[in-house]
Order: C-alpha cells, then sequence, then structure tokens
C-alpha cells in the first residue's frame, strides 16, 4: 500500500473529470467529500485500515451517520480508481471484503463506523466458499461445467448455500452423502427449498459420475419441482387494445427534465411487445444492432448464449427510426456502440432496473398494477402475449401453428421449442380458435376412419 500521491490535488480534479455528475451540486460534494479524505489521508504513510478509521472518526463528528455512510461510496469508489490508475496497490476496503468474506463495501463501512469495529467485522465474517468435506467436488464440478461452455451461476449458489450448511454443522462431515442432503432438505420445509434440494441432489449426482461414471444415474423426483409449479403465478395475457393503451400512456408520460423519454419508452415498449424482448435485451441494445435498411435488429449474447437477427414489422420500424432522429437531435452519442436506450442525465444508456422500473410505472399508471407492491401483471407478460396473440393471428390466417413454433422458438432465443411452449398460455380466444381447427379439419377425419370401419 501507498500513500495518497500528487499533493496539488490533480489526481482527484482528474478523477471528477472522467464521472460526468449530473449537477454542479454533486461535483462541489464530491469535491468537498475527496478533498477531506485527502486531508485525513496525507497525514499518514499508508493508505490502510487505520486511514480508513481515522476519516471516519473526524468527519463522524461532523456529518450524521447516513450521511456519512452515503459519503463511504464516493471514498470507495475514488479508492477503486487509485487501484485502476496504479497509483496505489490495492483497496483495503477490498481487502476487508475478501477477508470477511463479503460482497458488498456497505457493511464493511458499517462496521468501521461502530464503536467497536473488530467485532463488528467478525460479526460479518461468512464461510470460506467451498471449504466444506464436499467443497472440492462442487469446485471442480462448476469449473468443469463452465469449461464446457455453461455459465451455471445458479447451480453454484446451489452448491454454495449447501457448502455453508455443511461448514456451519461441522458434525455432518463424517455422515454418508445421503445424510447430509436430508439434514439439508429439513432445514427449510417451503415448496422452493424441497425443489432446490432435488435440483441439487442431481447436480451433485452428476458432479460424482464425473469423478466415477460407475456410480449409477440417479432417477430424479419430479413431485417437488411439479408442486412447485402448480403455484407459479399465471402471465396475464395483454389483448392489442390493451397495448395501445400503454402506447398511449408512454407517448404522453411526463418527463420536463428528460424530453427524450416518452419516446424512449414507447419504442421499448414496442419492442418488448412485438419482438418479445427481455428487459436485459432491450437495455443493452446497442444503436448499431439497429439496420434501418433491412428492418432488422441484433439482439447479442443473451440467455443460452444465443446472438439473433430479428427481422421487425415496417411499422415497427418508422417508430424505431423516428426514435433514432429524436435521440440523435436530443444529442445522444452516434458511435455504433452506444446504447440505443440513452439518456443525458449521466450520458449513458439505461440500466436493466430503470427499465424495468419506467415499464412498471406505466403498467401502474394504465391500471394494470397497484399503486404499490410486486402483485399485479409483470413486463415479462408482454413476451408471453405476443406469443399468445401471434398463434391467434395464425389460427385465424389459415396457418398451421404446428408448423411454425421451431420460428417462433428461434425468434425469442430460445433453446428448443419445448421453452416456447411454457409461453403459451391457453385463453377462452386461443381455446376457440383451435376448437374451430380442429371441427373444420380434424372432425373429418373422424368421420372417414368411423365409415371405414363401418
Amino acid at each position: 500500500m501507498t500513500a495518497l500521491p500528487n499533493p496539488d490535488r490533480a489526481v482527484i480534479t482528474r478523477y471528477l473529470a472522467t464521472l460526468r455528475l449530473r449537477s454542479k451540486i454533486s461535483h462541489i460534494y464530491y469535491r468537498q467529500v475527496l478533498n477531506g479524505f485527502r486531508e485525513v489521508a496525507e497525514r499518514h504513510p499508508v493508505i490502510d485500515r487505520s486511514t480508513l478509521e481515522a476519516w471516519l472518526r473526524e468527519w463522524g463528528a461532523r456529518w450524521h451517520p447516513s450521511t456519512l455512510l452515503h459519503r463511504t461510496r464516493i471514498v470507495d469508489r475514488f479508492l477503486d480508481h487509485l487501484v485502476e490508475v496504479n497509483l496505489i496497490a490495492r483497496n483495503p476496503i477490498a481487502d476487508l471484503r475478501s477477508e470477511y468474506g463479503v460482497e458488498h463495501s456497505k457493511p464493511i463501512w458499517r462496521a468501521l463506523i461502530a464503536p467497536m469495529p473488530d467485532h463488528a467485522l467478525a460479526a460479518l465474517r461468512r464461510p470460506k466458499p467451498f471449504g466444506s468435506v464436499l467443497g472440492e467436488i462442487m469446485r471442480d464440478h462448476i469449473a468443469l461445467m463452465r469449461n464446457r461452455g455453461y455459465r451455471y451461476t445458479t447451480q453454484r449458489a446451489w452448491f454454495l448455500r449447501f457448502d455453508r450448511f455443511l461448514q456451519a454443522n461441522p458434525e455432518l462431515a463424517t455422515k454418508p452423502l445421503a445424510v447430509m442432503l436430508e439434514h439439508w432438505a429439513e432445514a427449510k420445509s417451503t415448496r422452493n427449498h424441497a425443489a432446490e434440494c432435488e435440483r441439487l441432489k442431481q447436480a451433485l449426482a452428476k458432479a460424482l459420475r464425473h469423478r466415477d461414471p460407475s456410480l449409477p444415474v440417479r432417477r430424479p423426483n419430479t413431485r417437488p419441482l411439479k408442486e412447485v409449479a402448480r403455484h407459479y403465478r399465471k402471465p396475464h395475457i395483454y389483448s392489442p387494445a390493451d397495448v395501445q393503451r400503454m402506447l398511449d400512456i408512454a407517448r404522453s408520460y411526463p418527463s420536463p427534465r428528460a424530453p427524450l423519454r416518452p419516446m424512449a419508452i414507447y419504442t421499448m415498449l414496442l419492442l418488448a411487445y412485438c419482438a418479445g424482448l427481455r428487459r436485459s435485451e432491450i437495455a443493452r441494445l446497442d444503436l448499431g444492432d439497429v439496420d434501418l435498411e433491412n428492418g432488422t435488429i441484433t439482439i447479442r449474447e443473451t440467455k443460452f448464449f444465443k446472438t439473433r437477427i430479428l427481422p421487425l414489422p415496417d411499422s415497427v420500424m418508422v417508430e424505431l427510426r423516428a426514435y433514432i432522429e429524436d435521440r440523435g437531435r436530443a444529442g445522444g452519442p452516434q458511435y455504433p456502440q452506444s446504447g440505443l436506450f440513452w439518456h443525458d442525465q449521466s450520458n449513458n444508456r439505461y440500466s436493466p432496473a430503470a427499465v424495468s422500473w419506467m415499464l412498471v410505472d406505466i403498467l401502474r399508471r394504465a391500471g394494470f398494477k397497484p399503486p404499490s407492491g410486486k402483485t399485479g401483471p409483470r413486463i415479462h407478460d408482454l413476451r408471453h402475449s405476443m406469443v399468445v396473440n401471434r398463434m391467434l393471428q395464425w389460427y385465424r390466417s389459415g396457418i398451421n401453428p404446428q408448423d411454425r413454433l421451431p420460428f417462433l422458438a428461434t425468434y425469442l432465443g430460445h433453446r428448443d421449442i419445448n421453452s416456447t411452449l411454457v409461453y403459451i398460455t391457453v385463453t377462452q380466444d386461443l381455446m376457440q380458435e383451435a376448437s374451430e381447427r380442429f371441427r373444420m379439419i380434424g372432425a373429418a377425419c373422424l368421420n372417414i376412419t368411423q365409415e371405414a370401419r363401418a
């Protein structure tokens, strides 16, 4: 660890220039915090935990604890910047996170503010990842599956939870695996935990078979998974009239400080419904992903590692072209890698969380969701609605949907047709169209069969 460089404060000035803060007031706050931290750091030979505690004591006497905790984020990001530009070797907060197994910085700062920091930090300590008796097996299996091209993030979370349970119950270390899993299943009585335990058993069986291929293949128990699926929330299918109402609300969305926002939300809704895009796919769209000449958009490296090029209807391309023109007039960057849905508040793209918040606000304004809470229809239900309404259009046009399902699966970015079948919610209109198609085609076949038997 080295001392803070450049007594002339040039480092702070250059750092603030890279942040593109929203207002001059934010710039003043940041400079005040960083200059105060610098004054304390200059009195210490190195930037370490004692430097941070000295700054917290000195400025804790001037600021309210909540304000001080908020200001710690400014210092933490500044220390990360100093590490990036090789002006200091390590960020002491990052070292403490690693030492105590904490993922985020805020609990570390809160512990350092406490009257007894050592005790507060000790209370944060988490078990070492994969430190149990089965830790090596689970860690090696995760590495193997990731080398094969799987993300394996969800399975890693299952393994980590089971690993922490084993470390918290060391008496199970000498027990058979079946006994360990039995105790883990009894740790919680929820349906989701039972389903996770079943998936964990399958993943562990696969890991053990990789080490010893002579082990028998484990037969899965589908009952816990079916029990969870039975209680899934059913998707809400928006009618074309519902979608039109949301689009009208988006166009008139009140946003005096960001005039481009109504058009951005309107275009997001169009792509969520007409192209069936996930919210993360909307947020990650670049300006260069839109091909106005050929009428397509490119969705890159999303779920299942898939990249796909989607043709869009002419009516959608007209709206997309209008949005891009408005974006250019608003001062949006024109290089291909810039975010398609850009905002001028921090000269950056909207995050997936921001996209979700804005679209959910449209649902609330349209009366589909209550003013607060998570109940009611979801944004992802637009994707379900796109599939159901497309099926209805195929039925009404005389097209056999069965022949088009592989194309629909590719359009949605699914691995196979089974993932697409989940999106086919049986509505009254869809049931009526299917029954009418059977009456016209299937019933005649049954009559022929009965006549042949006679």
